[in-house]
């Protein structure tokens, strides 16, 4: 390499030992051995090599980048979920265009047409449209939400979740449950979660009820509820599945205000689990969303070539971590 020019791929593929071919299959996403993949990485990072990405899409008409339409990132689990779509893209060599709609259906779809009229290379959205239209030409994958048969939709196992806090919940010893939910309208994955939840209930023949909120109701109707079923300082219920952890912490400290405590007299259960992937202990017993295999498995389909064979909904395990808010974790 001269002196002051910037490193080539022959200079890579020199300092790692290995063929042009083989550098130039780890930085267009091709099959190679993950052994020479890491020496051709190290060697790049020792030598300062860096994709020409204008370059290189000239030659494979591809602008690798790729857009993410996400409802805000002010939502712990949507932080998260965009942290590691980023990461799985960068890894991969794409760069990450993130538009945030505020779950308005017209901005979101404002933002589809915005993303195919810069030629991105796909699209991966959360979105809340039920009208939504995407040009064919433009890959997309839909994350918790049906679109089409013809767009793939990567999920939780949102009805194995819920039957699985309501098992977890009886184990735990409680007899009579409640499920707490607020949010769109618009039909959903995790609308799933109290299918689940309900069909345990029923299967086990446990007392339960559920109480639906939409979010323009906000979350008065649930401290009304409570309120309204304190008998002699009782709850009627001693166990509550919500659906999601933020859910649940406003749950506990609606709780507390009306001096029920938990987990000793009622104990409560989330779903979502972010605070376990942003390295913390969970805030709440939860039922853990594997959000980094959620995010690979969006830009693994999203980046697939011959997607006839998938799936119209693939759906990832979640498991269970207990938190403060079960006798289990207290």
């Amino acid at each position: 390499m001269k002196r002051g020019s910037a490193p080539t791929m022959k200079d890579v593929a020199r300092e790692a030992g290995v063929a042009l071919g083989t550098v130039s299959k780890v930085f267009n996403n091709g099959s190679v051995g993950e052994e020479y993949r890491q020496r051709v990485l190290e060697a790049a990072k020792r030598l300062g090599y860096q994709v020409n990405s204008y370059a290189r899409g000239l030659k494979t008409n591809r602008t690798y980048a790729v857009a993410v339409v996400l409802p805000n990132i002010i939502n712990p689990f949507f932080s998260v979920l965009a942290q590691n779509l980023c990461q799985a893209l960068t890894k991969r060599g794409y760069r990450m265009f993130l538009s945030i709609t505020d779950f308005d259906p017209e901005a979101e779809q404002r933002y589809i047409h915005m993303a195919q009229q810069n030629q991105v290379d796909g699209i991966i959205g959360l979105t809340y449209n039920p009208d939504l239209q995407v040009a064919d030409k433009v890959p997309f994958v839909s994350f918790d939400r049906y679109v089409s048969p013809d767009v793939p939709c990567v999920a939780s196992d949102n009805f194995g979740g819920g039957q699985l806090a309501a098992k977890k919940l009886v184990e735990l010893g409680c007899k009579r449950l409640l499920f707490l939910r607020i949010g769109s309208t618009v039909a959903g994955e995790s609308d799933k979660r109290r299918d689940g939840f309900e069909a345990f209930c029923r299967g086990m023949g446990v007392e339960h009820d559920t109480l639906y909120l939409r979010d323009s109701d906000g979350y008065g109707p649930f401290r009304d509820f409570l309120q309204a079923h304190i008998h002699q300082g009782r709850l009627d219920y001693d166990g509550i599945f919500c659906c999601t952890d933020v859910l649940t912490l406003e749950i506990q400290k609606m709780l507390s205000e009306l001096e029920v405590h938990v987990p000793q007299d009622v104990q409560l259960i989330g779903f979502d689990g972010t605070a376990i992937h942003m390295g913390r202990e969970p805030d709440c017993s939860t039922i853990v969303q594997p959000i980094p295999l959620l995010a690979e498995t969006c830009v693994d389909i999203l980046l697939k070539e011959d997607k006839s064979d998938l799936p119209s909904l693939i759906c990832l395990p979640v498991s269970y971590a207990p938190g403060g808010t079960t006798r289990d974790g207290a």
